[in-house]
């Protein structure tokens, strides 16, 4: 199931999160233009110290998609009745043929004038895992537990428990990285714009330079002539 509007369809439509005390959560939507045009989206949450999202706005080509991931903080506590009130808002616009969120007016997502912004909203569900829920009533039918499975229960959550913390921190470590590479962009065109403004300068300096030569010359070349043919002038003929 997704929703959607003219402008973009978001698979699924809502998110839903595997939730474990004190472990990361994960959740993936697709953002699909279904336009001819370019489409810029930005997401927004009602909780956004709970929620970590990447990326949480972009520009999407015309026909093509963008998978966002959003991520659920570690929590200490379970909501009352794992009823989760938290919701998500994507808000999308029309924007001129651009790659870069950065490039596109400021005031894309303002709501002002004749500007068409189509907002769709997303609740969140939360659920237990499995093993979690289970693990309890399994030992009370039970009784009993052998030492064995305990240790390989142990491993395996161990695992599944460091595979949850890598996949968090790797998204931490490329939003570090887009970051470092978007400042980088930056520098550089600064730098290329400062190299075309010397490259200018140069250029207007070496045309005044040669006019100058260019004078010199032509005025010495004068006098040269001038005084070639007043010698000649001046000399009386043989007799």
């Amino acid at each position: 199931m997704g929703g959607g509007g003219q402008m973009i369809s978001v698979y699924p439509e809502e998110l839903t999160f595997e939730f474990e005390l004190e472990k990361p959560s994960y959740c993936n939507i697709k953002v699909v233009n279904n336009t001819e045009h370019h489409v810029a989206f930005k997401v927004k949450t009602t909780s956004p110290k709970k929620y970590f999202v990447r990326p949480n706005a972009s520009v999407v080509q015309p026909w093509d998609s963008c998978t966002i991931t959003v991520t659920l903080q570690p929590q200490k506590e379970y909501p009352p009745d794992m009823q989760c009130k938290d919701k998500f808002l994507i808000q999308s616009a029309k924007v001129p043929p651009s790659n870069d969120i950065d490039e596109i007016p400021s005031d894309t997502f303002n709501k002002d004038g004749d500007k068409v912004i189509e907002e769709l909203k997303l609740r969140v569900v939360l659920n237990t895992s499995p093993s979690q829920s289970g693990l309890g009533n399994s030992e009370e039918e039970s009784g009993l537990a052998s030492s064995a499975t305990g240790k390989r229960d142990v491993r395996f959550h161990t695992s599944s428990s460091w595979a949850r913390q890598f996949f968090y921190q790797t998204i931490q470590m490329l939003q570090h990285l887009k970051e470092e590479r978007d400042t980088i962009v930056q520098q550089n065109h600064q730098l290329q714009r400062e190299l075309d403004m010397l490259k200018r300068r140069r250029n207007r300096k070496s045309d005044a330079g040669f006019s100058l030569t260019f004078a010199a010359f032509a005025g010495l070349v004068g006098i040269m002539v001038g005084f070639i043919l007043n010698l000649t002038l001046s000399t009386p003929p043989a007799a």
